[in-house]
Formats: structure tokens, sequence, C-alpha cells
């Protein structure tokens, strides 16, 4: 363990040589900021005052030449090999109330929920609290570095930790955890992280947007609203979609909530009207960004948004969101890739 000592203050923290001072410091309760978690948006640099440090990926996007020279380096890639002194910028938006943990899971069950997406359930030996719509690292024997996966429960029953996953062609860790991933193996989690969680205390109804993978925090954000009575009053409209019909899941997930229909809504549209399978589709054609916008208009604005899904998709809700007027502290996306 080394002292991770605060430029200008007395605040210090410890942090593991094979930890990373960002996820020491929200460990430790220290408001660090962060936002990818992996190296490629650069929202956690910190300037080395004094130290040396390792990194666990020399060549990250997140971090140019220019703060190399001014010895900026980034805290969720930054190992400690001695005693250190840094400068950052803290706030206490960063504090989530759950401090990421490392513990070993075990792999109790998983199930496939379109061709190509799977839903994975981990077994912590004790359990570990999270907030709805939050992720987690997740480390593969044999694979460089973590994979950022949300969850798509809640922390409630058994205290287990289920991640929805899609395949990518030459993923390394979706592959790890399709082709070499059986019930019973283990392997080591970090979590929680994300600030894209349900916020409980908002008097707006809820809108969810997601494509993909991205399906998996807002079922989350959706079960967190059905299990908290102080919500009771809450609508939720979830907007998801796919390329093609067989890409299109989540409706039975939503049809489990009591009030289905009345309280939460599900709108499945597909992008591709010449793929295999759209002429027997019955639902919308389009982009979920416009549907969301067809469905609720210009009352946008008075909703908690909460999105996540591929980069274009994101990347169009965000311009979307930003010409409907929708201020910026309801919009809520955790941008790790």
């Amino acid at each position: 363990m080394f002292k991770i000592a605060l430029a200008d203050s007395e605040e210090h923290f410890a942090c593991a040589a094979d930890d990373t001072i960002m996820r020491a410091a929200l460990r430790a309760g220290i408001g660090m900021p962060y936002e990818c978690n992996v190296g490629s948006c650069g929202t956690c640099k910190i300037e080395l005052v004094s130290g040396e440090v390792a990194s666990n990926w020399p060549e990250a996007p997140g971090l140019t030449e220019r703060d190399r020279g001014r010895r900026r380096v980034l805290g969720c890639q930054s190992r400690p090999v001695g005693d250190c002194t840094v400068k950052a910028r803290l706030a206490d938006q960063y504090q989530t109330g759950c401090r990421p943990q490392r513990f070993e899971v075990t792999l109790t069950a998983c199930h496939d929920l379109t061709h190509d997406i799977r839903e994975f359930r981990f077994q912590p030996a004790t359990p570990v609290n999270f907030l709805p719509g939050q992720y987690a690292l997740l480390y593969f024997p044999g694979v460089n570095g973590p994979r950022a996966y949300s969850m798509s429960n809640i922390a409630q029953g058994d205290g287990s930790w289920h991640f929805m996953t899609k395949r990518v062609s030459g993923g390394a860790g979706s592959s790890a955890l399709f082709d070499r991933m059986h019930v019973g193996d283990r392997l080591r989690l970090d979590g929680p992280y994300g600030l894209a969680y349900l916020r409980p205390d908002s008097p707006r109804d809820i809108v969810c947007i997601a494509g993909g993978s991205g399906l998996a925090p807002v079922i989350s954000i959706a079960r967190g609203v059905a299990a908290n009575p102080a919500m009771a009053a809450r609508k939720v409209h979830l907007f998801y979609g796919g390329r093609a019909p067989r890409d299109i899941c989540g409706e039975d997930l939503i049809r489990e909530l009591p009030g289905f229909g009345e309280r939460f809504f599900y709108h499945p549209i597909i992008s591709l009207p010449e793929s295999d399978g759209a002429q027997q589709w019955s639902g919308r054609v389009g982009f979920v960004h416009e549907m969301a916008l067809h469905v609720l208009g210009n009352k946008l604005p008075e909703h908690e948004i909460y999105f996540a899904g591929p980069p274009a998709m994101a990347q169009a809700v965000q311009r979307m969101l930003v010409a409907e007027k929708v201020p910026g502290a309801q919009v809520h996306y955790d941008a790790f890739y």
C-alpha cells in the first residue's frame, strides 16, 4: 500500500500497488473525477506533483503529449510505484454512496436474449450494494485490462449481479464471456461505478433510451423505479432500438413490472426496413431517438432522461436533447467504451 497525498490539502488515502489512483480514491470516499474508466475520455486527468506511477495503458487516447509534458496522468490507468502527491479537481458528485470494491464472483447462470446478446448472472460471496443504472469492471483471464458492463438487475434479493452483454466480433471481453466462461467459473469484479444511476428524488417521469446491450442499465432503472414505493407515481417510457427484428428484446422484462401499460411503457423500433424479418415487423421503423421525440414531443424537457447504447446512437440522442432544450441536469449517460 502506498500513500497518495492530495496537493494543497492535508487529505490523503491509501492505494495498493495493483490498484489505480482514481479507483482507490473512490474506495476511500474521495470524489476524484472520472467517466469512461478505461482511458479513453481524459476526464480523470490528474497532475503528478511528486512520485512515480506506472500506466496500465501508456498509449491511452485520453492523454496527449502535452499532458505528458506537464506530468499529467490518467487516474484510471495510473498505478503508484511509491508514495505520490497529486493535484486533482475533486467533486462530491463522483461519490455515489456505493464505494467500489474489488471482489470475486461465480457465474451461476446465463441465457440468450437475442442472437448476439446474452445475460450472465454472477454471485459474490457476500452482497455488495450498487445503484440502479451503474456498471462494473470485469477482469477475464487472458484478457488485457478490464471490460465495463452495466448491471441489469437491482441490488435486492440474493445479492447477484446480472449483465447483458453483446457479442462483438473480435472483442476479447465478449469472446471470453461467450466462449470460455462456464457456470461455476470465477472471475474478479470491480464496482460499482457510473453516474447515470436512478435519481429517486426527481419529481419527473422518466424516459429511457437504449440500443444493443444498453438495454441493461435502463432495465435496471425501470426495476429500481418499480421497487421504490416513493416513486409509485412515476411513469417510465423505455424506447429500444435495433437494426432488425431479431435485435429487439426486453419487452418481457418490462411486462414483469407492476403497472405495465399504465406506468411502464415499452416502445421498440428497427432502423433497417430491408433487414431479414422486417416484412413481418408491425412496429415502428426509424431511429430510436426519433421515436422518443415522436411519442413525447415538446414534453421531453419535463422528463428525467437516461440513455445507453452504441456511440452513434448516444451522439444522436445528445443532439436531439440539446435541440429540444432538455436541461443537462436531467440527462444521465455513462460514456464508457
